[in-house]
Formats: C-alpha cells, structure tokens, sequence
C-alpha cells in the first residue's frame, strides 16, 4: 500500500557535544544566556522527517510516497532518492530556497539542542494532496511549515484518506486551537514523552481526553520503549537492546517506519510497536538518520530474538 508523507526534507549537520549541557547552563542566568559548545565531530547527512520516515520504510518493504518541495541545492539528495527507489514524483526543486536544514548538537547524555531552517520548505503548503494521481489510501503528517502541516491535514480530512499526526518539534509553533483541530482529523498520534507534556499543556486534554480525539495514541520513551494507547487496551513496547549507542538523532523516525509499515501489512498494534523498537534500534547504532541498513530478512531474526515471536514482512 502506498504512504504518502507530508514532512520536511533536509539536510542534518549532526555534531558531537563530548559533556553535559547542564554544567554549562546557569539556571539563574537564563534569560541572559550566551553559550558555545566546542563539538568533537561534525557530519553533513541526508534528513528530514519525510524522507527519514521514507528510507526506513523502503527498507522494510513500504512503498513511500514523500510529499515536499527541496531547495535549488537539493539535486544530489533527489538523485540518491532516486536510486532508492523511492517515489520523487511530487517533490518539486525551489527555485528560489535552498534546501532545509537542520543544526544538531548531542550531549553525552543524549540531549539534543537542534536548530532548523525551514528553506524550501516554506513552500510546501502549495502543494495539494488532490494532485496526487496514486491511490493514497494512508498518509503522514510530520513536522515542517506549519501552514502546510494544516493543509495537508485538512485536505486529507476531506479526502477521507486516514493519517498519521506527527508533530514533532512543530508544536511549539502551534496554537491550541490548531493542535486541537489536527488531533480531531486524525487517526494517530504519535510524539515522544516531552512533546505529549506539551500537547497536555496546549491542549488542556489529558491522555483520556485526547483518545476522544484520535483513536490511537502512541508516546514514544527513548531507551524506554513506547506506550500504545485506545480506548480499549494499553501496550507497553520494551525496546531492542542496541549492539552500540553512535547517535540517536533519527530513531524516532525509525519507528515511525516500523510502527506504519507493520500497521499497513494488517499486523496488531503489539507488533507494529515492537517493529518500532527493532527499527529505531538500527538507526541508533550509526551516525546520521539514513546510514543503517538490514534486508528484510535480518530485521525478522532480530526482531524474532528480541521479542521471541514470529514476524514475517512478506506476507
């Protein structure tokens, strides 16, 4: 089945904090800050939500469809989408944008501090779901411009074309009301721990609430696992134990791609949350959000030694 997914499309420079941000920041001093952190090691890599989610999803056999514009420097990122074989098709090249990007500092204690610069993404609200010639019968919503996140949604809405909400770093940027609007069109939604503390605050709704407004809440939790929520039943997703810990940047998008792709292959929701775990687990173990790769093959072994249950991706 194909996925269409609205997100951005970037370009991540992932660099390496080697201490804790928290001794470098008085508390007290907030509202004066001024810091600089010395990294040990910086990477220029392929990123964005839609097409992190994408990548992870064709190697799990998906057939993504990633709806967003790229900036006037993005014809080598287009090329090696390309030669994925992933569907480029509604990815119009800005003539005027370049590409956006995102700055991202780790700290050893798997902290982050990011800053994004939307480029050509600013765009992407010109782009209407109706164009699209496949037939979508699933999408995703991920972070990027806000407006266009509002108009995908909706625009999904009135083509009954169930989705994903996955506002991510957006939240900030969304009022109550819009937040409140998307979650009532939507069929999941999906944030980490941090990001559900805010939709509550924004909201006012708690988990209960919310599930009056969607009708699965997913809360990702780091190292953690997952909590799979609906109104009838609960799952807490345990996690697959990383063979090394090299960068965490992108592992939520793993998941994502393992959650959906099991979920479009008709498989539980218990399931869909352990493929989840097992994806996001590949991700961690290399530098950068699109360098892990298994077959299909070796994700089923790992996913059958971890959770000592039979998963097969080919039926």
């Amino acid at each position: 089945m194909q996925t269409l997914i609205s997100g951005s499309i970037a370009y991540d420079y992932i660099m390496d904090f080697p201490d804790s941000f928290k001794n470098h920041i008085l508390p007290d001093q907030i509202h004066i800050l001024s810091v600089a952190f010395a990294v040990e090691k910086m990477q220029k890599n392929y990123g964005g939500t839609s097409t992190n989610i994408a990548y992870t999803m064709k190697l799990l056999g998906g057939e993504p469809i990633i709806f967003a514009p790229i900036g006037s420097d993005g014809n080598e990122y287009l090329e090696y989408l390309k030669k994925m074989g992933i569907n480029t098709n509604y990815i119009p090249i800005s003539k005027k944008l370049l590409t956006s990007s995102a700055h991202i500092i780790t700290d050893k204690d798997d902290n982050q501090i990011t800053a994004f610069y939307a480029g050509a993404g600013l765009e992407a609200a010109e782009k209407n779901i109706k164009d699209v010639k496949e037939d979508i019968k699933f999408a995703l919503i991920g972070a990027m411009y806000k407006k266009a996140m509002l108009e995908h949604a909706k625009q999904c809405h009135d083509l009954r074309i169930p989705f994903v909400f996955d506002p991510g770093q957006q939240i900030t940027a969304l009022s109550p009301q819009e937040i409140a609007a998307i979650v009532g069109q939507a069929k999941f939604l999906i944030v980490n721990d941090y990001e559900m503390k805010l939709v509550q605050e924004k909201t006012g709704w708690d988990s209960e609430e919310l599930l009056n407004h969607v009708e699965v809440l997913i809360t990702t939790l780091g190292s953690k696992g997952s909590v799979i929520k609906t109104k009838e039943e609960m799952f807490e997703i345990g996690i697959c134990p990383p063979q090394s810990v090299d960068d965490p940047t992108g592992a939520g998008d793993a998941y994502r791609s393992g959650f959906f792709t099991g979920y479009l292959k008709g498989f539980d929701y218990k399931t869909c949350g352990q493929m989840g775990s097992v994806a996001a687990t590949y991700a961690v173990e290399k530098y950068g959000t699109q360098n892990h790769t298994f077959t299909m093959e070796e994700f089923e072994k790992r996913y059958e030694d971890t959770f000592e249950e039979t998963l097969s991706l080919k039926m």
